[in-house]
């Protein structure tokens, strides 16, 4: 039996897992309390925004897979747009020569997405009171909570840019003069205030419907809005070295609303995965299905791993030519057999540097000029907050807004994740991000800061993920869900921008060999499991490098599959025993009415929970 650092869980009340425990335990207070796994999920992410300040807030986005008990997959998007000012031309008018949206500031800021995406998801699947489920997060931002290590250990990186300029982010964040230590409580007053007040606002609303339709009114033309619109035009440093004011405005709040979408899905070996659109990293995942040969080498050889990177550095290419919103994008085309056939040839014995995005039913793919441009170790201006922060221990020589690299090489992931069923079937997977305490400056009269997800675009014309006012940056988070002859078995997803679709392709993978020979689904042991990433395509986050060749693979990692590694041409980077991953998963049988669960050790504060 294959040892794990914990046992999946099992039972046939309600499983949770996400990225910290105090979110997966107040999750399971509301199962508990007869909620469904929607009302979970809502209350979980509003405690994640209290707890995990530095990896996640209000003001950020979120994307989510939901398949209701008897009900349709869905995609529930909660990326926000660009502002209507938020032009290429606007930013290469500031005269800088930015070539590049900042990795930080209030440049960087799109339309908030997520508060618009939870409510929607409490209003039209969550039998819950806003009240009800935003008393955990409430508690923990006015009563204190112990924050995780990582907290203090990044605030402690910003703690000179805070003192000095982001000087509201340091009335939260530097109490007495410190940042915020383990053991003792942390508070936030100022947004535990912000939802008291927006409670006491919807109050007299109406039935529990009407209450959530006013707290979006708040949201998007209240006092929040009000706030935030003021927070965008007050002059900011950003990683530029300059301050500059963002672009977002009272219309572009009132404007914007989440929404709902189809999934887009790909049939592997009697598995439908689905993942949100283009819009997000998701159909990547897809394209490294698709481009799995029929016979794989053996799980955890030097072969499989080179198949899986050489795969990945086609998928992320074809990412780079091909995925975006602002432009319409071939998915069918490039999730078809014969184009992944054709693909495929281009995976030979010796590792590929090169970045090699393909035609798609003979189109002419196009690069943003940057796009191939070496990231460096030479680290340049940066008051920390670019790229996506992390759980893992603090980096040395961290290079600017790529991921960062521990003393002992290991690279280290970001955000948050949490994935829940309830007893009644219903499973939702969601990836909540942006708005951390390093992205901007928190808003004095609300507590949290705006978020930095257009640093994801190009300042280049004409490119599906060039910044257009009124399309989706695209986003790295991608939620996923899995069914088995139609009916959803499997949430599951991971921080670690870039990484994600990596780091689950493994797991997936792990989950699904295993099930085919042993049956059953080992998710504990899936997310145990070493795993690795690549960087061998342009980065998401500020300054947007790339490391051709580049793999990091667990110390775990056998020394004869590294050795080979090598000797096919890839630069591996050996790094901590438990740096790569931070999946969760939860599962349910449908033939037995099983659930289960697993979370990711790493980083030690992902929990999974039920009975």
């Amino acid at each position: 039996m294959q040892f794990t650092t914990r046992p999946t869980l099992q039972g046939t009340f309600g499983m949770v897992s996400s990225t910290h425990w105090l979110a997966s335990q107040s999750a399971m207070a509301v199962l508990e309390d007869g909620g469904n796994a929607y009302d979970a999920a809502v209350a979980g992410a509003f405690v994640l925004h209290v707890v995990e300040p530095h990896l996640n807030g209000p003001a950020g986005e979120v994307p989510m897979i939901l398949a209701p008990a008897g009900g349709d997959v869905r995609v529930l998007c909660g990326q926000g747009v660009a502002p209507a000012g938020a032009t290429v031309a606007h930013y290469k008018g500031l005269g800088l020569g930015l070539d590049l949206v900042p990795g930080t500031g209030p440049l960087a800021a799109a339309v908030p997405g997520a508060f618009d995406a939870w409510m929607l998801l409490l209003r039209d699947h969550g039998t819950k009171s806003l009240a009800d489920v935003l008393k955990y997060a409430v508690g923990y931002a006015e009563d204190g909570h112990p924050p995780v290590e990582r907290v203090g250990e990044t605030v402690e990186t910003v703690r000179e840019l805070f003192e000095t300029e982001w000087t509201t982010s340091a009335e939260v964040y530097l109490p007495g003069g410190r940042p915020p230590r383990p053991g003792e409580l942390f508070r936030n007053p100022a947004l535990a205030a912000t939802w008291k007040r927006l409670l006491a606002e919807v109050a007299g609303a109406g039935d529990r419907e009407a209450q959530i339709e006013a707290a979006r009114d708040v949201w998007r033309t209240g006092f929040v809005a009000e706030a935030l619109v003021r927070q965008a035009a007050r002059p900011t440093l950003d990683t530029s070295g300059k301050r500059h004011t963002g672009t977002l405005t009272a219309d572009d709040l009132a404007a914007w609303s989440a929404g709902y979408e189809d999934p887009v899905t790909y049939d592997f070996d009697g598995w439908t995965v689905c993942k949100a659109g283009p819009w997000s990293q998701g159909p990547a995942f897809l394209q490294q299905l698709a481009l799995l040969p029929d016979e794989l080498p053996p799980y955890g050889s030097a072969a499989y791993l080179h198949l899986l990177i050489e795969n990945c550095k086609l998928a992320m290419a074809d990412r780079e030519a091909w995925y975006g919103d602002a432009a319409e994008v071939p998915l069918d085309d490039l999730l078809s057999a014969a184009y992944n056939a054709e693909r495929r040839t281009l995976v030979g014995p010796r590792a590929s540097h090169e970045l090699r995005p393909g035609s798609p039913g003979g189109r002419t793919p196009r690069l943003a000029a940057h796009a191939r441009v070496v990231a460096t170790d030479e680290p340049g201006f940066s008051p920390m907050g670019v790229g996506e922060p992390t759980v893992a221990k603090s980096p040395t020589s961290p290079v600017p807004g790529e991921p960062e690299v521990s003393a002992d090489g290991a690279t280290r992931g970001d955000t948050c994740h949490l994935d829940i069923v309830d007893r009644w079937g219903n499973m939702i997977s969601a990836t909540p991000s942006g708005g951390w305490l390093q992205s901007n400056p928190v808003v004095p009269e609300l507590g949290f800061p705006l978020g930095t997800r257009l640093q994801m675009t190009w300042l280049e014309e004409g490119l599906p993920n060039s910044l257009t006012p009124g399309r989706r940056p695209r986003t790295t988070l991608t939620p996923s869900l899995a069914l088995r002859d139609g009916v959803p078995v499997m949430a599951f997803g991971t921080p670690g921008g870039d990484q994600q679709d990596q780091w689950q392709l493994h797991f997936f993978l792990a989950v699904a060999l295993r099930a085919k020979v042993r049956g059953g689904l080992d998710l504990q042991g899936a997310v145990d499991a070493p795993n690795w990433h690549n960087d061998s395509f342009p980065g998401s986050f500020y300054p947007r490098g790339m490391r051709p060749g580049s793999v990091t693979v667990e110390s775990r990692t056998a020394p004869e599959v590294v050795e080979e590694l090598r000797r096919r041409g890839h630069d591996v980077t050996v790094g901590d025993a438990w740096s790569e991953g931070r999946l969760c998963a939860v599962a349910r049988d449908p033939d037995t009415g099983v659930l289960s669960a697993a979370a990711n050790p790493r980083g030690q504060q992902g929990y999974a929970v039920g009975r």
